[in-house]
């Protein structure tokens, strides 16, 4: 018999320490470590004190650059267009087809003021504006996330922001033609190919060069993420994301071999993504086991999915899907498959997800790339209460309140009473000059 090369671990649903370990297996800390913060710390302060002259030096050290000034690192939208003119005519039209379908998709979730009239004539209501600048923070490297720039850029573009800049890092100058392209077609308006901690520190406090933003959004490594929740306050953020999830929920009678690379599509992520997968027959369960085992030795990041899925992977027998959905609910995942027959009939049972793919032909892959809902989910159990990226993100909301001088008088006297029981005698007193008398 050949060596098994990867073997998630199994869990049983019922059995006595069946809690404890599906904790275990959850358990994620997100906060970095000492070391981590320090050097993050360092790095915003100086970027906040020294401008252009620190977010150079460290661009120059940590990405191995020799720019003289900060021009050298900025491109203007021409260049973006360039880059977009430029592609391979595969790839371009790849890349504008699921532009087209992640806009159409969240024109959907503008929206709009309203307000209301009572009978005395006060009005009440609510204004909703766009942000007026936001920051968009996209990985570099050998790694290119040219679909990370569309799910970004284009929802804020929807909701009207006036200006977006992107920071990515170019590490030995390497920059990615797609990622230039799809900024182009996310209506991104200027980029500058600086990265890590030093890049959300400009972006937060602003540099001579670097406009501080409202609003940063993209994912990034440790330092980036721990620049982020540092700098929040001083700016918005979307979230502190932890590593990528999939659980599958399947009845059993979708092909194995489907099922096991869809594992693998958020496995081949990096070491600490999760991958599980659900289901009332254990006979299934072993066939995907085997599937990941056959399949395995045939992907190009086989070691990063089998320290993955030995890891943090975990197959799951449960009696039947109501209990699947049960558990669904416990690990709130970012991404959930519904490889069943019927998925309908379960998700009135699903309440903590950040994105449901229904049915056997759905894959999350897709999701990541063009089917048009936004790919920035709730990671590490978050979608117990929040929610996909969304045009919602790069709006702000104002309420409206214009009292007539009859609603003013009646509601004084509440507010009189409200506020003598404070003690704030100046509140009371404000709101009962308008009482009539």
């Amino acid at each position: 018999m050949s060596e098994v090369a990867v073997q998630p671990r199994r869990l049983v649903y019922g059995d006595k320490t069946f809690a404890e370990h599906l904790d275990h297996l959850l358990a994620w800390e997100s906060v970095s470590d000492t070391s981590v913060q320090q050097v993050v710390t360092d790095i915003v302060e100086q970027v906040k004190s020294r401008g252009d002259d620190a977010l150079l030096e460290f661009s120059n050290r940590f990405d191995n650059l020799a720019a003289k000034t900060l021009a050298d690192l900025t491109l203007d939208k021409q260049q973006l267009l360039s880059a977009l003119e430029n592609l391979p005519t595969e790839q371009r039209t790849a890349l504008e087809t699921a532009a087209k379908r992640i806009r159409d998709y969240h024109e959907k979730q503008v929206q709009d003021g309203w307000s209301f009239t009572e009978a005395d004539g006060t009005r009440l209501g609510q204004r909703v504006t766009p942000l007026d600048r936001v920051g968009l923070y996209v990985p570099g490297g050998q790694a290119a996330y040219p679909s990370s720039v569309l799910m970004n850029a284009i929802p804020a573009s929807v909701a009207g922001v006036d200006e977006v800049v992107m920071v990515v890092p170019t590490p030995g100058g390497a920059i990615s033609e797609l990622v230039l392209a799809a900024a182009a077609l996310g209506g991104v308006d200027r980029v500058f190919t600086i990265g890590g901690a030093q890049a959300i520190a400009a972006l937060a406090y602003g540099t001579e060069t670097v406009p501080a933003v409202d609003k940063i959004v993209g994912p990034g490594n440790i330092y980036v993420a721990t620049a982020k929740r540092m700098v929040f306050g001083q700016v918005g953020i979307d979230m502190i994301a932890g590593p990528s999830e999939i659980l599958v929920i399947s009845d059993g009678k979708t092909d194995p071999d489907w099922i096991a690379m869809d594992l693998f599509s958020q496995a081949e992520h990096d070491e600490d993504a999760q991958a599980i997968l659900i289901s009332p027959d254990a006979e299934f369960l072993d066939a995907v086991q085997a599937s990941i085992n056959k399949l395995l030795p045939t992907m190009e990041r086989k070691t990063i999915i089998q320290a993955s899925l030995n890891d943090r992977g975990a197959m799951i027998h449960v009696p039947d899907l109501s209990k699947a959905a049960e558990v669904c609910n416990r690990i709130a995942p970012e991404h959930l498959e519904l490889s069943i027959e019927n998925p309908e009939a379960v998700l009135s049972d699903i309440r903590h997800a950040g994105a449901i793919f229904m049915g056997r032909y759905t894959a999350e892959a897709l999701g990541d790339y063009c089917a048009g809902p936004n790919h920035v989910l709730p990671t590490s159990g978050t979608a117990r209460y929040s929610s996909p990226l969304g045009v919602y993100d790069f709006q702000k909301r104002t309420s409206l309140i214009n009292f007539s001088a009859q609603g003013a008088s009646e509601a004084g006297k509440v507010a009189s009473v409200l506020a003598r029981g404070e003690g704030l005698t100046a509140h009371a007193r404000s709101a009962e000059y308008r009482i009539k008398k």
